[in-house]
């Protein structure tokens, strides 16, 4: 088992994400989960922020450009949402950048 750096935070997202998959299933657009997901964060009482802004830092410099961030819970754990079959490199990358 991997030691979680925020394992009780980490572990109410997952409850959230599951109860909202194991309710809607497969097959929706992103929208729809974000939409259930904020439902089901509120009725858990998880603090979030949807497509929370975030800057990007290069060699000591903050870029104009801004990484948009699907989630981010009790304002230190980034939640992004997939509808992929499977995980691609892409969202691998994407999930160790960030």
């Amino acid at each position: 088992m991997v030691d979680l750096i925020y394992s009780e935070e980490s572990y109410q997202i997952f409850g959230a994400c599951f109860e909202v998959h194991r309710n809607l299933g497969p097959g929706f657009l992103e929208a729809v989960y974000a939409e259930a997901l904020m439902w089901e964060f509120e009725e858990r009482d998880i603090p979030y922020e949807k497509n929370k802004e975030l800057s990007i830092e290069y060699k000591g410099k903050l870029l104009s450009k801004k990484y948009y961030a699907d989630f981010v819970c009790y304002g230190k754990i980034i939640t992004e949402l997939k509808t992929n079959d499977a995980l691609t490199q892409e969202n691998i990358s994407q999930f160790l950048t960030i």
